[in-house]
Order: structure tokens, then C-alpha cells, then sequence
């Protein structure tokens, strides 16, 4: 191994030491109360190191936030190649994001954390870097719906509006599972989930020829 070749595996390790205390301590204590000083503290390196590898705290709460959005896509993708028809393939993209918000929970909150606050806290370098990582998780759902109108199974609609929409649905019903102890007593908010997706799909292949 030469020794260009062994900086690099070493600052590769340094880079996920840090990553390791951070994503450590954002799980435990949340976003707001981790800090730089303690990322340092935990990953045994000084401040100074840090700034070595991350220009700020937010560099490296990016890096958490890619890393749950790969993973998210993967289990897209794993849903969408599962699926035979395009209903299938909706119904399964659909619930494998409900699922990652409750088997992935942390990962979920950081995602959700930056969607709904990202210019409080990245440059638009930053941003434009997370935001197409999330596109890709999208053009997934787009490249659905639009075999479904090529082969005729959905009328012919905007793809990527209606992706949008399916989306922005699913993440105000992941919200609504603490009503199950109040509002929704007794009810499963899974239901609702389907539910709305029955709704979805119809309204997809409405007007549609059978």
C-alpha cells in the first residue's frame, strides 16, 4: 500500500470516528443540544481535527442526513422491484416509507428535521447536495407513475405533481400515528394510509378504459 493510499483509508476512517460520535449523540439527545465540543469530545479528537474534515456542525449533520435519505432509497428501490403492477408498485413505495419512519426512526427525524427547517442551516452548496439526493427517492415514484400512463394503466397526468402530492401526504399521515391515543382511539392509522392510497389510485385511472 503506498503511502498517498494509506492518508486517504486513514482520513476515510477519521471521517466516519467523526460520524460515529455524531450520529451517536443526535440520536440520543436530539438536534438542537448536540454540539460541536461534545462531537469532539466523543469521537476523541479535538475541535481543531474536526474542522479538519467539516468546515462547521452543519457539514456534518448533512452527512447524517445523506446517509438516511441512501437508505430510505434503497428500501424504495427494494419495494419498487418486488412489485408487479404499477398499483403494486405505488401501494409498496408508499408503505416503505411508513415503514422507514417507524424502523428508522432517527434517521427519519434528522430527514424530517431538514425538510422542514434546511435554509436555517445549510449553504446552498450544502442543500443542493442533499436535495438531489432526495430526488432521486422521488424520480422513483415519477418513474412509476409515468410507465403506468405509457402503458395505458393511468390517464395521463403530471408525474411529477402527482408524486409530489403522494409524498406530501404520506409524511402528514406519518404524523397523525400519535392520534392512535387520542383522536384515533382504536384505530389503526395504517388504515388511513390505505385509504388514502385507494383514493390515489383511483383518481389516477379515472377516466381510464377498461
Amino acid at each position: 500500500m503506498g503511502l498517498s493510499e494509506r492518508r486517504e483509508r486513514e482520513k476515510l476512517a477519521r471521517k466516519e470516528q467523526i460520524l460515529d460520535a455524531a450520529r451517536t449523540l443526535l440520536f440520543k439527545r436530539g438536534l438542537q443540544a448536540t454540539t460541536i465540543n461534545q462531537i469532539a469530545k466523543l469521537s476523541e479528537l479535538s475541535v481543531g481535527t474536526l474542522y479538519l474534515y467539516y468546515k462547521n456542525k452543519e457539514e456534518i449533520f448533512a452527512e447524517l442526513e445523506k446517509e438516511g435519505f441512501d437508505l430510505l432509497y434503497q428500501q424504495i428501490l427494494e419495494a419498487e422491484n418486488k412489485a408487479v403492477t404499477q398499483d403494486e408498485k405505488v401501494v409498496g413505495i408508499a408503505f416503505s416509507y411508513i415503514d422507514f419512519s417507524h424502523n428508522f426512526k432517527d434517521y427519519f427525524d434528522i430527514i424530517n428535521y431538514f425538510l422542514s427547517t434546511p435554509e436555517l442551516l445549510f449553504p446552498p452548496v450544502i442543500k443542493n447536495r442533499i436535495d438531489k439526493t432526495a430526488g432521486k427517492i422521488l424520480k422513483v415514484l415519477v418513474d412509476v407513475i409515468n410507465s403506468g400512463i405509457d402503458c395505458g394503466h393511468f390517464r395521463k397526468v403530471d408525474p411529477v405533481k402527482h408524486a409530489v402530492v403522494l409524498w406530501g401526504s404520506l409524511h402528514g399521515l406519518i404524523h397523525f400515528k400519535k392520534m392512535e391515543e387520542t383522536m384515533l382511539q382504536n384505530e389503526n392509522y395504517r388504515d388511513y394510509v390505505k385509504y388514502m392510497l385507494d383514493n390515489y389510485l383511483y383518481n389516477l385511472k379515472s377516466g381510464v378504459a377498461r
